[in-house]
């Protein structure tokens, strides 16, 4: 039994829905889990809407930066008991050899930054992205993966990308 679990989030270009995830996990795993993220192909920056709705939601975005997945791939980075991949490119990619084999998911979430319009229509979009990732992280801080078994817990965190959202 785990006092704290490591969580990688992944998407391409870890600019927008993997940092929103970094933020909120960290911020409402309260030292239950401690968050990360990466892209396979990082953009380099983080979106400023994502950082804007963060700060706006009340979350630190201080730490936040655009990373390779291939940081936590090397030795001597944090081992990861859950990667999940919150973009469909990303999961459809081949991923590095995690150290410590971590129980991986998929939660399927549109990409904010593709979403073009007026200024309210993109930030709402990246709103939508956060509340998303909110409930289904919480989701996540529910389960009581120390009593779960290695099937149950990936079946668990995949069936939390099923569960309705209300954004």
């Amino acid at each position: 039994m785990k006092d704290r679990y490591n969580v990688l989030f992944v998407c391409t270009g870890n600019s927008a829905r993997s940092q929103i995830a970094e933020a909120l996990g960290n911020s409402l795993g309260k030292g239950r889990i401690r968050a990360f993220s990466a892209g396979s192909h990082p953009a380099g920056r983080v979106q400023p809407m994502a950082l804007q709705v963060l700060s706006d939601a009340g979350l630190d975005v201080s730490t936040l930066r655009s990373k390779s997945w291939a940081e936590f791939a090397q030795p001597g980075a944090p081992e990861m008991d859950l990667v999940i991949t919150v973009c469909d490119r990303a999961a459809g990619e081949s991923c590095p050899v995690w150290p410590g084999q971590p129980i991986t998911a998929h939660w399927s979430i549109p990409d904010p930054v593709s979403v073009t319009g007026t200024p309210e229509q993109v930030q709402k979009a990246f709103s939508n992205t956060l509340h998303v990732l909110q409930q289904r992280i919480s989701l996540l801080l529910s389960l009581r993966m120390e009593a779960l078994d290695r099937l149950a817990a990936e079946t668990k965190l995949r069936q939390i990308s099923e569960v309705p959202t209300t954004a």
